[in-house]
């Protein structure tokens, strides 16, 4: 049997994952007829149909879905074999596709960037921030060699590193703080008193589960879409939410009228690398695992 060309494999990714044609073919830049064409190529390869068509529309047959995934492997190590050429096997150079969740990347990049400019100045760092789910998807993809987040996450066919911890503290407009007791009790905040990002933020799910949220009546319905979003709730005075230590230690509270009371002591959520199991590049993400851990927060500097 012949080989399948690998841009044709990339091909069938990007239309799996569109369930469209044109959608697909604009993604891959090409014309809707060479898209149409490759996947019919591939499916002349490998001697089976990938896909059950009519004139309007389409599905994947099993094989078709089963050869999916085995082609986002195979450019997942195609994209590893040609990392490793262009570093001529040298794991201090070559390029790193880096993605962070937007509640860790603010906080996280600019220190990195320097800290990599110094320790691994052969390495061509590219950054992107999005959600858990769609870094993970990515990074499944081949799109993106290593990730950073929070955690616990289950992350399948990955190995996690962590590499320290981020207390949640709970912060208030200045004047609601004069009310609260020294040792605040969340249970007797207010209903509809706390404010949280929306639910494709995984800071969401581990604020409620390191605070212990037991009241989803104490849950404000008015979601926010980022940390200076909350930051924003809060200093109107409508109520509280929660903020991880990198970003007090970031300066986000910095101009507002908003205090942070301390964590806690398990109030908190682990930050750690994720990268595909089988990589060639493990000696490079624990280097780098060594130059952020010193840039996790310190509880004592808050």
């Amino acid at each position: 049997m012949r080989f399948p060309n690998l841009k044709h494999l990339y091909y069938l990714i990007v239309l799996h994952k569109e369930q469209h044609f044109l959608r697909a073919a604009q993604k891959c830049n090409v014309s809707q007829s060479t898209l149409s064409t490759a996947i019919q190529n591939l499916e002349d390869t490998l001697g089976h149909q990938l896909l059950e068509r009519d004139h309007k529309s389409f599905v994947f047959t099993d094989f078709g879905e089963a050869m999916v995934e085995k082609s986002k492997q195979l450019l997942s190590n195609a994209q590893e074999w040609t990392s490793f050429a262009e570093s001529a096997g040298d794991w201090k150079s070559g390029s790193l596709r880096l993605g962070a969740i937007p509640t860790i990347a603010p906080f996280v990049f600019e220190s990195l960037i320097r800290q990599m400019a110094t320790h691994l100045p052969n390495i061509e760092l590219q950054l992107s921030e999005d959600t858990t789910d769609n870094l993970l998807e990515r990074l499944s993809d081949g799109e993106l060699d290593l990730l950073i987040l929070a955690l616990p996450m289950k992350t399948p066919g990955c190995k996690q590193l962590v590499v320290g911890t981020d207390a949640f503290h709970l912060v208030t407009n200045k004047t609601a703080a004069v009310a609260l007791k020294n040792h605040v009790s969340i249970d007797e905040l207010p209903n509809e008193s706390i404010f949280l990002l929306q639910k494709e933020h995984c800071l969401t799910e581990h604020a409620v589960s390191a605070c212990g949220l037991a009241h989803k009546s104490q849950v404000s319905s008015l979601k926010a879409s980022s940390l200076h979003t909350l930051v924003s709730l809060v200093n109107s005075g409508l109520g509280y939410t929660f903020i991880p230590a990198m970003a007090l230690k970031k300066g986000i509270l910095t101009g507002t009228d908003v205090i942070a009371l301390p964590a806690e002591q398990e109030a908190f959520r682990e930050i750690g690398l994720v990268w595909r199991n089988g990589t060639t590049r493990v000696q490079l993400f624990r280097a780098i695992a060594k130059l952020i851990a010193p840039l996790m927060p310190d509880p004592k500097e808050l």
